[in-house]
């Protein structure tokens, strides 16, 4: 049995903007109270254990763990308390992540970098803790950088706090000044302790103990667990995630889970506590822990575990609908089948479906016009990109089109379109062509001027999704690669009249076979190449990005014709300009309307939907 009762219990959230030191600062915690012998051979970023949030950077699953604490002040009983934590993402494309995360618990730590301040992903994950009605720990984080304002930072959180509609309570908030990194905290960014321990401790004096509901009732158990996550073991099968938040729950014993098609009756066949890293086997477990549930293998995400006495549900899990679509299809280049082990539209079906288990805040429909396509609606360009990554890497082949918004409709019958916050550093040298690129996307420019520190000019700006898709890669390559960029979802607002027209004309493969350095030595005069010498190409495929507004159909396999003549001119050596190699987020990024990408475990083509030119034409006239 859990030994450890409700009022010993602390169920926290971390949250903040990206890269303001969420995941650094849960290693920390963990490292200073984990009692593993090797737990400096885990390495860093101990929680992003996927490998895109390691090559990332970034968080993109809420992750658990727990700490316990010996706490020894004198605002609570000293005891050993456990601390469950979930580690959640910044990005707001993983909001599903946040929301479904903020629901299993009961307080939350924000971290706000000491330098940037809130940011606008800041703003977003701090309005659903508020909306949750979630007391909150403000930790300003990274206080050790060279320009670090840690007054300035919390002023700007203060503000925050008022705009989103905090309660007294929430107002109320302590404050810790830490350098996650160096795993320090204290009560003054010049009074650092050598540990973390004082962020605990507030943790514990000013976060609350779990809320039991149904307390008063005892002739019958009154269990209820909602499921908030789910995970896979090859032995226990599919268990579901969530916080006890009645009655107790007991290995063995027969549960009903709620499900959106009906009840399922069946018995808890093992039962899992989070400790440190890694889970814990349990025999039975009080209200107010956070449980992992096996012995249903058809649990989803939203259901009501409960037990048969009580049999009641909670509210379903609710996350706001997308805002981006794509069209995901099977791969029909004429290089299908070659590099992939999944290739048929019945794979491509069960991996989607399989997804939507884990994944909320996507949706999946079939296309109106082909049985092997799916329109795949997700929360931002992210979100989706991550989903494709993944399957490319495990071994599927697929084709997707360009992202679109999501268009409603109003209580008036008008439209509406998402809308983002957008946040613009650049050096002052290339303030003339991000205003000018701000102001052809229709752009509602909210704040400019020079940053902080003066050294930057900053740009804060409320813009249609719909035209701010592909504005990173050009201002990366109009400023150089220097230009910084936040973006997040705002809301939707009436659709905007600014029209994005597919401003860039393409370099399109007649032929297929081998790209010659002959050919592309010619080809490159008339634009930027996206391949080199010895890449297979076919026909309708895209080399490159043309230096005009219009495509360009050339040849790149053609090769030079061999003659007896020989010329000093003819025989100099062909110098190449290196190719553009496009990621996958660039490459969503770069298409047009009529285009795709097709994507394979090994390669990103870029592709016309009409591989044949006279078609292409066709529908051009069309």
């Amino acid at each position: 049995m859990s030994n450890t009762t409700a009022d010993k219990i602390r169920n926290i959230a971390i949250i903040a903007h990206v890269d303001h030191g969420k995941t650094t600062l849960v290693d920390g915690l963990i490292r200073q109270t984990s009692s593993m012998r090797n737990v400096d051979a885990l390495g860093d970023l101990i929680m992003d254990s996927m490998d895109q949030e390691k090559e990332r950077g970034i968080t993109i699953k809420a992750k658990n763990a727990s700490i316990y604490y010996d706490y020894k002040g004198d605002k609570a009983p000293q005891a050993t308390y456990k601390i469950n934590i979930v580690d959640t993402p910044g990005h707001a494309d993983f909001g599903g992540e946040v929301e479904r995360g903020l629901m299993m618990v009961d307080g939350a730590i924000l971290l706000v970098d000491a330098q940037e301040g809130p940011m606008p992903q800041t703003r977003y994950v701090m309005k659903k803790a508020i909306q949750e009605g979630l007391k909150i720990v403000v930790v300003v984080n990274k206080v050790d950088k060279p320009a670090a304002n840690p007054a300035r930072a919390l002023s700007k959180v203060e503000d925050l706090f008022l705009d989103l509609g905090a309660s007294d309570d929430q107002m109320d908030f302590p404050v810790v000044y830490a350098s996650g990194v160096n795993g320090k905290a204290g009560m003054a960014a010049d009074k650092l302790n050598d540990d973390l321990f004082y962020l605990l401790d507030k943790v514990v004096e000013s976060l609350p103990a779990p809320s039991i509901v149904n307390e008063d009732i005892t002739d019958i158990n009154p269990l209820q667990i909602l499921v908030v996550n789910l995970n896979y073991d090859s032995f226990k099968g599919k268990m579901g995630v969530g916080k006890i938040t009645s009655g107790k729950i007991t290995k063995g014993t027969e549960m009903i889970v709620k499900q959106e098609n009906g009840d399922v009756k069946t018995k808890i066949s093992s039962l899992l506590m989070f400790d440190g890293l890694g889970l814990k086997e349990a025999d039975e477990v009080l209200a107010g822990e956070i449980v992992m549930v096996a012995g249903c293998d058809t649990i989803a995400i939203g259901d009501t575990i409960t037990s048969v006495d009580f049999n009641q549900a909670l509210p379903r899990v609710s996350v706001d609908d997308p805002t981006i679509r794509m069209t995901f299809g099977v791969n029909t280049s004429p290089f299908s089948g070659r590099e992939g082990k999944f290739t048929t539209s019945r794979q491509l079906r069960e991996r989607l479906k399989k997804e939507l288990e884990i994944n909320v805040a996507l949706r999946v429909a079939d296309h109106p016009e082909s049985n092997e396509k799916f329109v795949v609606s997700g929360r931002g360009e992210l979100h989706l990109s991550v989903l494709i990554e993944t399957m490319r890497r495990e071994g599927f082949e697929l084709e997707v089109s360009r992202p679109e918004v999501i268009y409603h409709t109003d209580s008036n019958g008008k439209k509406t379109e998402p809308y983002e916050m957008v946040e613009i550093d650049v050096p002052q040298d290339f303030q003339g062509p991000v205003m000018q690129e701000l102001g052809r996307r229709g752009a509602d420019i909210k704040h400019l001027g020079p940053n902080e520190t003066g050294t930057e000019y900053h740009f804060e700006a409320l813009m249609p999704t719909r035209t701010l898709l592909g504005l990173k890669s050009y201002l990366l390559t109009a400023t150089k690669g220097t230009v910084v960029i936040y973006t997040s979802f705002e809301g939707y607002n009436l659709a905007s009249s600014a029209e994005m027209k597919n401003n860039h004309g393409s370099l399109i493969s007649l032929d297929t076979g081998i790209a010659t350095g002959y050919s592309l030595d010619n080809a490159q005069a008339r634009g930027t190449l996206f391949i080199k010498p010895g890449t297979e190409v076919y026909a309708g495929m895209v080399v490159g990005q043309s230096s005009r507004d219009e495509d360009l159909e050339l040849n790149p396999c053609k090769d030079k014709k061999l003659t007896n003549i020989r010329s000093k001119s003819s025989d100099e050596g062909i110098a190449l300009i290196p190719p553009r190699v496009l990621t996958l987020e660039e490459s969503l990024e770069y298409l047009g309307g009529d285009e795709l990408l097709e994507v394979t475990p090994i390669n990103y083509r870029i592709r016309k939907r009409y591989l044949d030119p006279n078609e292409r034409r066709k529908h051009r006239q069309r």
